[in-house]
């Protein structure tokens, strides 16, 4: 999902991956399983990478090749993306139980994204933006172009 395009990185700059824990105020055995993807990293700690490296998360994902968007906010708009997630699946005409099934997930969750209580998760929403081919950028209010990825 993110490992590969994450380590790259890291490697490109000399970074240990120590050196990436620092920054994200975790110990290194924490930062290693987010690495391998034996733990999923949050969005909050996957933003932060992708501001530090200049890359968009569409690019991290492998969703496009295009490193960094113009435009771009560093941070994550909850508001926008909560109504960014309800604009999708009601684009879809999905249910939040429906939209819930495919995500193998409860209704409670998906209410809990789309009246901004909760950010996404980073499975979710990675799931959510193959499946629809929207930007994982634009779900999360940091840009709004593009919209859909092809």
């Amino acid at each position: 999902m993110y490992s590969e395009r994450l380590k790259k990185e890291r490697e490109k700059r000399y970074l240990l991956q120590r050196d990436i824990a620092n920054i994200l105020k975790v110990d290194r055995g924490q930062y290693s399983h987010y690495e391998t993807e034996y733990v999923t990293i949050p969005i909050k700690h996957l933003n932060t990478l992708c501001n530090y490296f200049n890359m968009s998360l569409d690019f991290v994902f492998d969703f496009t090749n295009t490193k960094q968007y113009k435009n771009n906010n560093d941070c994550i708009d909850k508001e926008k993306g909560s109504l960014r997630l309800k604009e999708l699946r009601k684009d879809g005409k999905l249910s939040q139980s429906k939209l819930a099934n495919y995500l193998n997930t409860t209704f409670t969750t998906i209410s809990s994204y789309e009246r901004g209580i909760n950010i996404i998760s980073t499975s979710y929403l990675y799931a959510i933006c193959k499946k629809y081919k929207i930007s994982a950028d634009y779900l999360l209010g940091k840009v709004d172009e593009p919209k859909y990825l092809k």
